[in-house]
């Protein structure tokens, strides 16, 4: 386990990063042209990026980005 501090504004820009990164792998698993094998390796990255994101986020913006069964409640 690994340690780290960040101050609020270093946080903030932590959240923006990630969110960022997640926007795009989702945008990148709706493309069609993509192969199963590539898209998931995306997932797994995304579900490591969800969950560092957790511990910068609140609960409201955490819900924005879950994936699976909640998926199609939360979008929007």
């Amino acid at each position: 386990m690994i340690g780290l501090l960040l101050n609020s504004k270093e946080c903030d820009e932590m959240k923006y990063l990630i969110k960022r990164e997640m926007d795009e792998i989702l945008f990148d698993l709706e493309d069609h042209r993509i192969d199963h094998v590539v898209k998931h390796a995306m997932e797994e990255r995304y579900k490591v990026l969800f969950s560092l994101f957790k511990r910068f986020a609140p609960a409201k913006d955490c819900m924005k980005y879950m994936r699976g069964k909640f998926k199609n409640i939360h979008k929007g």
